[in-house]
């Protein structure tokens, strides 16, 4: 028998019983959309925040008294205990740091922006000094950044994101215009260009003021972030980066030979140990989807079964029409793996649409990999072909005088 003509009979034989072949095919269905969905969700979040990380630049790194990244309660109770970082801890490194060609700091809050009769509320409230900007790549879109005067004179003006722009500057320029932060009137002087949100949270909800405003109004007793940056990855950054852990270790009298009472985070740090989170995750929901294609596998190998006994007369009258055993078995394999490799493209199909859904209605950013989808082609026809095997053999196997006498 030709490949083609059993492939057209087991499509026949799919399309002949249609509720069986989509009960038959469910979890072969359901175990490559799962497949599909988590590669397609987890690829998403890989690309999504390793293009976020890098945006900020291979040569860029932070100091803060926290990691940003946190994974135990434990954990979170001994870096509270920390000291904090203090702006003269950033001054002392942006006055001795031989290495850095670009250093400053950042305090942020929550808090409520007003302009009129019109506010917004838990918007990110940052302190910045005038370097800031350009060492976390934020482009301004209209207007300006800051300037080293107006952080010496802690000068009452703003960057706002596009989100305070379009809820309370609709359809006008917000360049010159005065909003209240907290209470304290600011003028805007520049724009950001447009972040996008992640995972669902907008990244645009934002009003940025000069540092030492920001102190004025929140106090100085509040920790901060010092950015560097280095200049290059690679040797360039391990250089200023083992400059700057001296210095701070320096500003913070810490003792010799006790570990660093803060954290240093590079890209690089960040971006592995959130491939590691999400390739674990990965790994979970494969072997659950696996589960569910080892049961649709299951599935088939009964019904193709009860095709072997259904169709024995069949199968008689092909041998003695000079049907050889491996004809059989062959015409069998074929038609469990075709009906695999029909659900299996549903199942990519499926597997897209529900992650598309949920990048949608989550903001969860997704990203489509063309070697997910061969290889859900591939598992599921694999598992047609590995379960068809005992049937195949079954009706390669019968007597053709028995199987002419069944009826």
């Amino acid at each position: 028998m030709e490949f083609k003509e059993a492939v057209k009979i087991a499509l026949q034989s799919l399309w002949a019983n249609k509720l069986r072949s989509v009960l038959t095919l469910l979890g072969v269905v359901i175990g490559v959309a799962s497949v599909i969905a988590v590669v397609t969700l987890v690829n998403g979040a890989n690309t999504y925040v390793t293009t976020k990380f890098a945006s900020y630049g291979a040569d860029v790194f932070t100091v803060s008294k926290m990691p940003q990244i946190i994974t135990s309660p434990e954990d979170y109770q001994r870096y509270q205990k920390r000291k904090d970082i203090l702006f003269p801890d950033y001054k002392y490194v942006a006055n001795n740091c031989k290495h850095c060609i670009g250093i400053g700091a950042q305090q942020a809050v929550t808090g409520k922006i007003v302009r009129g009769t019109q506010s917004t509320t838990d918007t990110n409230i940052r302190g910045y000094t005038w370097q800031m900007p350009s060492l976390q790549n934020l482009n301004i879109m209209q207007g300006r950044g800051f300037t080293e005067a107006d952080e010496e004179h802690a000068s009452h003006v703003a960057i706002i994101g596009t989100d305070i722009q379009d809820h309370l500057f609709e359809g006008m320029d917000p360049l010159g215009q005065e909003l209240r932060v907290d209470g304290t009137p600011y003028t805007i002087i520049g724009i950001s260009e447009k972040q996008g949100s992640t995972f669902g949270a907008s990244q645009d909800n934002w009003v940025a003021v000069p540092l030492t405003a920001f102190q004025k109004s929140y106090g100085t007793a509040k920790t901060l972030t010092i950015y560097v940056k280095a200049g290059e990855a690679g040797p360039v950054l391990e250089t200023a980066a083992d400059e700057v852990r001296v210095l701070v270790r320096s500003s913070r009298h810490d003792a010799p030979g006790t570990e660093d009472s803060f954290e240093l985070d590079t890209n690089n740090t960040l971006v592995g140990f959130f491939s590691v989170v999400t390739q674990s995750f990965g790994a979970v929901a494969g072997a659950v989807a696996l589960i569910s294609l080892v049961v649709g596998g299951i599935v088939i190998m009964n019904i193709m079964l009860v095709s072997v006994t259904e169709r024995t007369r069949e199968i008689g009258i092909r041998k003695a029409l000079g049907a050889r055993p491996k004809d059989i078995l062959m015409q069998f394999l074929i038609e469990s793996g075709t009906m695999a490799l029909v659900g299996g493209v549903f199942g990519v199909i499926g597997g897209i649409l529900v992650a598309q859904v949920i990048t949608i209605l989550a903001g969860f950013p997704s990203t489509i990999a063309l070697w997910s989808v061969i290889a859900g082609l591939v598992m599921a026809t694999g598992t047609g072909i590995f379960f068809g095997v005992y049937p195949a053999r079954k009706a390669a196997q019968l007597d053709p005088i028995v199987a002419l006498r069944s009826e």
